[in-house]
């Protein structure tokens, strides 16, 4: 029947326009009455069927029997138009709520699934392709270049570059070697590995993540509902007042007709009916949720916007969130005569033939096409690098290793200077080194304007997370101005961090990845990069900044504080003029027409209120 009922009050809402219009105009009142009825019954049985369930289980007081009992009171004195007004203006509120509020989240489970469906298992000599799940704890199995590893386990043949970022988070890819741990996701960039199975399918990595993200999800506390906590007090109150102002002036005081203050109460009640409070928070809300959207944030829900003005630590991901992703070329330095430009062009020239992620940072450096007429004899070294014949020279491109194996000595302070802000790449001519180049990921243009931004919004305390080195994480942290870093995590580690850090206050995550997946959902508010984002990250967060735009979150912050000071204003206003009507309706001067303004007009006053919302333009 849920799925039906916007149809049920579209009738309504039909049926009440044409009611309306034919009031006074000579339908007899039983057949206006049957109609206001059946209009009543199609957009408010949902309503009545919960304050009959709250007055069976002992939850008497709440909205829904505060507008059951308003409306049928209101019936009860002839005020048809206004018993069907109050429930259908009530009932907008809810569409309104429900459409604002956030979609269930889908499970990663198909995401995983279609990562590492299938798996080539050695048995024999004889290659077998299965499903993950059917291969035993010390099996074989082989992954070809480009493939998904599906299943933890050990390298026992084979050396290639492994793409980890998908679970660690880690900018560049990492070279492995036999005996090597792989892990369920890490992606095989080159070369043809061998690897004996450590877990089964169950207690893969990748499958802990999907574990990870649902009970993440099941932690988070649930934001009991304003309204309804007003309800539990307010409710009871003006029904016992109600009763009070019918009853007691008729025994205790001569003169006074039971049916006089009988109306007098029932306008009570419509006056008191928190329908024009109901909807002001609701309204307030999507007004804040559209007021985010025009800026390129994805808000799944209010609560989730009402949270956000109270996170007072932020913790972001590195690669993908504050980075970009892309890598270049930080610094290059020269060795044994040669220069800067010399040392480009030919390592350009040497990875010419790479589509490896170092080769391609090295090409944008160099900046022209390489004449490829001037190299032969290409070669690849799984894990390590690259060599060729450039210009009759043989030169060598790739990690430490590789030039020890070729008998090439590497200085001790080139050796180590670098490691603190990147990827070295050593070069070498024929037997002598002559430089390296020093590959990192680049920091967005926007991450220092957003770091600014937050502390401006009140944010006490931003943080970095990543899976990535020490050396990497430090150097982004340092130029950023951040408070505090920890690497070299993997994603079940940080959650465990996001956990420490709650005890902190109010905290936001801002992710992108599969691995950022649990860490979204665990946090106070989870928000997730929506341009490049992980289809895993995007369903687990709360909030989604389209355009991966860090300061992004400033604004959402911004726009969540408007709207809060916003629904509050609708709130007090509507309980102001519902209490002055209230204690008019008690002593006889309020009129229903009086009480219906306090109820309708309240409600289109906070919805003109809502708006200022979106036009507000001063949030960036």
């Amino acid at each position: 029947m849920k799925q039906y009922f916007k149809y049920f009050v579209g009738v309504a809402l039909l049926l009440f326009a044409i009611l309306l219009s034919v009031f006074d105009s000579g339908v007899s009142e039983i057949t206006i009455a049957i109609v206001y009825i059946g209009s009543y019954i199609l957009i408010g049985l949902e309503v009545l069927e919960y304050a009959a369930r709250g007055i069976f289980k002992g939850s008497l007081f709440n909205e829904n029997f505060l507008i059951a009992i308003a409306s049928i009171g209101a019936f009860a004195i002839g005020e048809y138009p206004e018993a069907v007004a109050v429930m259908l203006l009530y009932q907008i509120g809810e569409i309104l709520q429900d459409k604002a509020a956030g979609k269930s989240r889908k499970s990663i489970e198909d995401l995983l699934e279609l990562k590492v469906d299938r798996a080539v298992l050695l048995r024999d000599g004889e290659l077998i392709e299965k499903h993950p799940s059917e291969i035993e704890v010390g099996a074989q199995i082989v992954v070809k270049a480009g493939e998904r590893i599906p299943l933890d386990g050990i390298l026992i043949k084979g050396d290639a570059a492994i793409d980890t970022s998908a679970l660690t988070g880690e900018s560049m890819p990492r070279s492995t070697h036999e005996g090597d741990e792989v892990l369920a996701g890490f992606i095989n960039i080159d070369g043809l590995l061998t690897i004996e199975v450590t877990r089964h399918y169950s207690e893969s990595t990748a499958s802990k993540i999907l574990e990870m993200v649902q009970e993440s999800t099941s932690k988070k506390a649930k934001t009991e509902r304003f309204i309804t906590r007003v309800a539990r007090v307010y409710t009871p109150v003006v029904v016992i007042v109600a009763a009070l102002v019918a009853f007691l002036p008729p025994l205790f005081l001569s003169g006074q007709r039971f049916s006089d203050w009988l109306y007098r109460a029932l306008i009570f009640l419509v006056v008191s009916c928190p329908c024009g409070v109901v909807i002001s928070v609701p309204m307030g809300f999507f007004g804040g949720i559209g007021a985010a959207s025009k800026h390129g944030i994805l808000v799944k829900g209010s609560t989730y916007l009402e949270n956000l003005r109270r996170v007072r630590h932020v913790v972001f991901d590195k690669t993908g969130t504050l980075t970009s992703g892309d890598f270049s070329v930080k610094e290059v330095r020269p060795y044994n005569n040669w220069n800067s430009e010399k040392l480009i062009e030919m390592t350009a020239l040497c990875e010419s033939f790479s589509n490896h992620h170092i080769a391609t940072a090295v090409l944008n450096e160099f900046g022209a096409d390489p004449d490829k007429s001037r190299i032969s004899d290409y070669r690849e070294y799984a894990g390590f690098g690259v060599s060729a014949v450039v210009d009759g020279v043989r030169m060598f491109a790739g990690n430490a290793r590789l030039l020890e194996d070729e008998g090439v000595k590497i200085p001790s302070t080139h050796k180590s200077d670098g490691d603190k802000v990147g990827t070295i790449i050593y070069v070498a001519a024929q037997d002598q080194y002559v430089g390296q180049i020093i590959i990192a990921d680049t920091i967005k243009q926007e991450s220092e304007i957003a770091i600014s931004r937050l502390r401006k919004q009140g944010i006490e305390k931003i943080t970095m997370l990543t899976g990535d080195k020490s050396a990497v994480a430090e150097s982004i942290s340092n130029q950023l101005g951040l408070d505090n870093y920890v690497a070299e995590l993997l994603p079940n580690e940080k959650v465990e961090q996001i956990e420490y850090f709650e005890s902190d206050g109010g905290l936001t995550f801002v992710g992108d990845g599969i691995n950022d997946a649990p860490v979204i959902a665990r946090a106070d508010v989870g928000v997730a990069m929506g341009g490049l984002g992980s289809d895993a990250a995007i369903e687990a967060a709360d909030i989604v900044i389209m355009n991966d735009n860090p300061a992004k979150l400033a604004t959402a912050v911004a726009i969540s504080k408007k709207t809060h000071r916003i629904v509050w204003q609708n709130i007090v206003f509507a309980f102001a003029v519902k209490g002055i009507v209230m204690l008019l309706s008690s002593l006889g001067f309020a009129s229903m027409w009086l009480a219906i303004f306090a109820d309708v007009g309240v409600a289109i006053l906070s919805i003109l209120n809502s708006i200022r919302v979106i036009t507000h333009k001063q949030y960036e």
